[in-house]
């Protein structure tokens, strides 16, 4: 019999490369053979679509059938590849004509009974597969809603093995995608919630407006974790480009939700400080999975009692938070997620941590190791740091002064309109995402703006990290002023914002 052809994609991270699986009948023993560096489940997917065809009504053949996954040297993982390979050994056996298989994608799990389950990965999944030229894509029905977010290719969901079998003979049709759903609106607390804290409330509208990481340090209970959870709210949507990414690396970690699977609002993840390295920044055995700092790319990681949180779980981050991706490294081959997030890091000034720090009982000794985990060279990526103060009074701060997250918002963006216009031809969105050669090149600064910063230098209270970190906040306070350019008053300030201390 001649050999039958049909199509699937594997993940390596969020990039997709189209599998092609070749199905062979000849003679001998019946068996099944699969070939192209497949893992563990995706060889028991002989097993599982063997049954899956048999409890379909459907033919087996009685030969050996071979089947092949190419390119032969890429890692194939997981059982997305059961609803291509079923295709192919029908098409092969002259069950199916295979007419419809040619630029066509099939991505499910099959179970047992020939229903077709969904797989993890659809989006980037079909997203490579329009850029490799296909035209149609075949889905698990449940992921019609994810799919259908990749236009310029033909969807079309199956609920069961059959229903594929009768789209292949030409007797009924498959699902469409049905229309889109409207987004649920954003459910993110607002900045009203938070009585006082004026400076952190400052510090908070600057990283927002500019993209920035950001450290704050108070005594318990006065303010940190909430202004945190409010910062999402004070960002821009996502542009489309931007949720299709996030939404990719979702779709990857299976937390998309079936509703309205497009992530729109920058995500917010807050591990907890017993997190594992391979949780937060990715891993496991074959190919790696995401971590919780690309579930929070283009958005907020919050790492909460960030000094209860082990050395090399923060040391992990260092290169991560200049690179904006993270490339990891396994047995079976290197993935690369994305990783673009603001950073908010939050800590109690001590171990004891008393409402009053006049009450404090640890020693200078202590106080300095348990800081000790924010290194150096940690802290000197973090371009913000800011110190709370306990409430003296909740009637001393009118409620109607307070500003809402709206109000906050409308500066935000306002700033961030003017970034973005600014550095439009070289494609960056925030002034922190500019390199620091631009900024001392083309965007230089007067000597009398930039005096207190070559002070700085000069006397080695600031390394040229924290220079060009300056240079970033500068630029972002005269967004958010409305000036042309930074004078020394942004860089005073922006200045003032890095010198001081966690503790």
């Amino acid at each position: 019999m001649p050999i039958a052809k049909a199509w699937s994609v594997a993940l390596l991270g969020i990039e997709g490369r189209i599998v092609e699986i070749e199905a062979d009948i000849g003679g001998g023993m019946p068996a099944v053979k699969l070939v192209g560096l497949p893992d563990a489940g995706l060889r028991e997917a002989k097993d599982r679509v063997r049954s899956a065809v048999r409890n379909s009504k459907q033919s087996w053949p009685d030969g050996k059938v071979t089947l092949g996954l190419s390119p032969a040297n890429l890692p194939k993982v997981g059982s997305g590849y059961d609803l291509g390979i079923a295709a192919a050994v029908l098409a092969a056996s002259g069950v199916v004509p295979s007419t419809k298989l040619v630029r066509s994608v099939l991505l499910g799990e099959l179970a047992l009974d020939g229903r077709v389950r969904p797989v993890r990965g659809v989006l980037p999944g079909l997203l490579a597969a329009r850029a490799a030229g296909m035209k149609r894509a075949v889905v698990p029905v449940e992921s019609l809603i994810e799919a259908a977010l990749v236009d310029g290719l033909e969807i079309r969901g199956a609920a069961r093995l059959r229903d594929l079998v009768a789209w292949l003979r030409d007797e009924n049709d498959l699902v469409e995608p049905p229309p889109p759903a409207p987004p649920e609106p954003p459910d993110v607390p607002d900045l009203s919630d938070v009585i006082g804290q004026p400076e952190a409330r400052w510090a908070l509208e600057v990283a927002a407006a500019g993209g920035h990481h950001l450290l704050m340090t108070g005594p318990p209970g006065v303010g940190k974790t909430m202004l945190a959870k409010r910062l999402p709210g004070l960002l821009p949507p996502l542009t489309h480009e931007e949720s299709l990414e996030v939404t990719a690396v979702h779709s990857i970690d299976g937390s998309l939700t079936e509703g309205s699977p497009l992530v729109t609002v920058p995500p917010f993840v807050a591990p907890h400080h017993s997190i594992s390295v391979a949780a937060l920044i990715g891993g496991g055995s074959g190919l790696a999975v995401p971590g919780a700092i690309s579930r929070a790319h283009r958005g907020i990681l919050l790492l909460d009692e960030v000094c209860e949180f082990p050395s090399d779980r923060l040391e992990s981050l260092r290169t991560i938070v200049e690179d904006g991706e993270v490339r990891i490294g396994r047995v079976r081959g290197v993935v690369r997620y994305p990783a673009r997030f603001q950073l908010v890091l939050a800590t109690n000034p001590c171990p004891c941590a008393p409402p009053k720090e006049t009450d404090c009982s640890c020693s200078a000794t202590a106080r300095r190791r348990y800081l000790s985990r924010l290194s150096g060279p940690l802290l000197d990526r973090v371009d913000l740091r800011t110190k709370l103060r306990p409430l003296t009074a909740m009637s001393a701060h009118d409620v109607a002064d307070i500003e809402s997250t709206a109000v906050v918002r409308t500066r935000v963006v306002e700033a961030r309109r003017r970034a973005a216009a600014r550095w439009a031809e070289h494609g960056w969105q925030a002034n922190a995402e500019v390199p620091g050669p631009v900024l001392r090149r083309e965007f230089s600064l007067p000597a009398k703006a930039t005096a207190l910063l070559d002070r700085g230098l000069d006397r080695g209270l600031l390394t040229a990290r924290g220079a060009d970190r300056c240079l970033r906040i500068a630029w972002t306070l005269a967004d958010l002023a409305g000036a042309a350019r930074p004078d020394e008053d942004e860089v005073a300030a922006a200045l003032d914002f890095r010198e001081r201390q966690a503790a």
